[in-house]
């Protein structure tokens, strides 16, 4: 497996994105095509002690670069050599089989839209956020890329959720939970109101109306909301799990007696930092596209986009892409009440 990376990507651009390519080489035998102003990359990769040599890692020019603050569809097609729609364009083309960006999620999302396409039958793609939770993980489906969505977009991104599960962590049938503000049918806004029987007879394991609270407990393997809805999710967990833990570091060194029973804890304390963390798995899945796009946190170091890279491989071993071909064909074909 080779991924591209776009190392023009992130708040730091080039140090993390390379760091964490030479870190999942080194770790996992990762092949990692480089895009971005080659010979910035090939410099950082000789400061790293990489030989010009080495076949794991591969260097292919993009001299454009889109920022945070530019339109994505403006920039992309400003900058038709930027870094992110070249490696997308390499996916496309089959010379890498994944693609990761720490850069804009707009501009990663329209690269993707442009070389590698929707999935024939899917309405819209949607972000697939994997968050820690007391049971292991839930993916929060949309996470961000649709702010208005109709009830069957819903309905699509909740089949979706469930193909991830069946191919990444061997649950055949994954539970489905509908975000909402109590677990009574009928109450919510009119999505949730129009959503819920779609998802009832929609031939999933529909466990109903989740609550923002049962997203942490892990009580559904796969929460389905609109993108604005998720990402408010997604994020409040993120800031909720470092408030926490900060907390937590500021009593336990309150006083000594508390300094030493925390090196006790020590252990503990790390792997529940590790489990929380978004570093460990790397970056959200780009559902719905026809290929694979892991998208990471602008402020993503080298430990995560390691893990993004090794996330993007095992995604496209799984075959997930003609899962989810075949699922959204047969799911199509059955239901009539959805719009083209």
């Amino acid at each position: 497996m080779k991924i591209a990376l776009d190392t023009a990507g992130g708040d730091d651009e080039f140090t993390s994105n390379i760091d964490g390519a030479v870190q999942a080489a080194n770790a996992w035998g990762m092949k990692v095509v480089l895009v971005g102003p080659a010979e910035r990359v090939r410099s950082e990769l000789t400061a790293r002690g990489v030989a010009p040599d080495d076949t794991r890692f591969e260097v292919v020019d993009a001299p454009e670069l889109i920022g945070m603050d530019e339109d994505p569809a403006v920039a992309c097609r400003a900058k038709p050599r930027a870094s992110i729609l070249v490696a997308a364009e390499l996916v496309a083309q089959g010379h890498a089989d994944g693609l990761v960006s720490a850069g804009h999620p707009g501009a990663t999302m329209v690269a993707a839209l442009w070389h590698l396409k929707r999935i024939p039958g899917v309405l819209r793609p949607a972000i697939a956020v994997p968050v820690p939770t007391a049971r292991g993980v839930t993916l929060v489906l949309d996470g961000g890329a649709n702010m208005d969505c109709k009830p069957w977009h819903l309905v699509q991104f909740a089949l979706m959720g469930t193909i991830i599960f069946r191919h990444l962590h061997g649950r055949q049938n994954a539970t489905v939970g509908l975000l909402t503000i109590d677990k009574e049918e009928g109450k919510g806004n009119d999505l949730v109101r129009e959503t819920f029987p779609r998802l009832k007879s929609a031939g999933l394991e529909f466990c109903g109306a989740v609550e923002g609270r049962d997203v942490p407990a892990g009580k559904t393997d796969v929460v389905v909301c609109d993108g604005f809805v998720g990402s408010v999710v997604v994020k409040t967990m993120e800031g909720a799990a470092l408030a926490v833990m900060g907390m937590l570091k500021s009593e336990i060194l309150a006083t000594w007696r508390r300094r030493l029973a925390g090196i006790l804890l020590k252990g503990p304390f790390t792997r529940l930092k590790r489990k929380m963390s978004c570093e460990e798995y790397g970056g959200a899945l780009l559902v719905g596209v026809n290929g694979i796009v892991v998208s990471c946190h602008g402020s993503s170091n080298a430990r995560a986009i390691a893990h993004a890279v090794r996330a993007a491989a095992r995604t496209a071993e799984s075959g997930l892409v003609a899962a989810m071909k075949e699922a959204v064909a047969r799911a199509d074909a059955c239901d009539e009440t959805v719009p083209a």
